[in-house]
């Protein structure tokens, strides 16, 4: 299995591209030979997407990795974990041959929600990768030594959709704990991205000093969207454009402005079906 950053590393300069891959909703995975189509530098595999239950990232993550032979990314989450079971985790993941994790938070609980279950948010994000870092040297939570190291290569995620200042200053906390990849939020356009990017140059004098993969966020009618739809990309689609080509129009729009490192977000929709023929348009597409 190849790590994250190596695989931006060996193609520099070149697109490339993490493709976001839903874990199954219950013990027969229908959608696996979907993830054969995807030709990805990396398939990555989320936590709990919307909050609902699916199989848990980590065991998908090595199903995925069996099955294609791709190489793949689990995700965990601060918000349903606390330190010990979260360690346990990462050494099993360890034990499967995984390399590759994002460390999230998770989306808050709503009040209907929070009558049901409950938050466990033991540790930020950051302190987490912190402690995922201290894996690899060999020391669990308790400062205490692992019989062997864990070799993980640690994403964690930002969002240019929010404050440039403060994501600014969270990615650089991230980076100095540990983080050897960044991911952000997916979206449709240059903008908050480009800017992001410059507010973090003028606040540390250079650039992230890990490989930053920019969300793109595909949409196809009836889709879920993360964050706000241009006009221009609602006027595409009643229009019948489809969703790969909006998408390819916005990374091109990114290559034009020199980023060529990319997480995909296949369409989903309401239900959590995900259109994987789209996405494998965009990843077959000629750069």
């Amino acid at each position: 299995m190849s790590k994250i950053a190596d695989i931006h590393a060996r193609h520099s300069g070149e697109p490339i591209f993490i493709c976001d891959f839903s874990p199954p909703r219950g013990a027969s995975y229908t959608d696996i030979d979907s993830a054969l189509s995807l030709n990805a530098h990396c398939l990555s595999l989320p936590y709990n997407p919307g909050k609902s239950v699916y199989a848990n990232s980590t065991i998908a993550a090595r199903a995925v990795k069996s099955h294609t032979g791709k190489d793949v990314a689990f995700t965990i989450a601060t918000r349903d974990m606390n330190i010990l079971a979260a360690q346990s985790l990462l050494i099993g993941a360890a034990l499967l041959g995984l390399q590759n994790v994002v460390v999230v938070r998770g989306d808050d609980f709503t009040a209907t929600e929070l009558r049901r279950t409950k938050p466990v948010h033991d540790r930020t994000p950051t302190a987490l990768i912190h402690s995922v870092r201290n894996m690899n040297e060999g020391i669990d939570f308790r400062g205490r030594p692992l019989s062997d190291p864990t070799d993980f290569c640690i994403g964690a995620t930002i969002d240019a959709n929010r404050s440039i200042e403060s994501e600014v200053r969270l990615a650089h906390r991230k980076i100095a704990a540990g983080a050897h990849f960044l991911i952000s939020q997916p979206g449709f356009t240059t903008e908050a991205p480009l800017q992001l990017i410059q507010a973090y140059e003028q606040s540390y004098g250079a650039s992230p000093a890990v490989p930053l993969f920019f969300g793109i966020q595909m949409i196809a009618l009836g889709s879920r969207a993360f964050s706000p739809v241009p006009k221009n990309v609602q006027s595409s689609l009643r229009a019948g454009v489809g969703p790969a080509d909006i998408a390819i129009r916005t990374i091109n729009s990114f290559i034009e402005a020199g980023i060529t490192a990319f997480y995909l977000m296949p369409p989903i929709f309401p239900g959590g079906a995900r259109d994987y023929r789209s996405a494998a348009e965009v990843l077959d597409h000629t750069w």
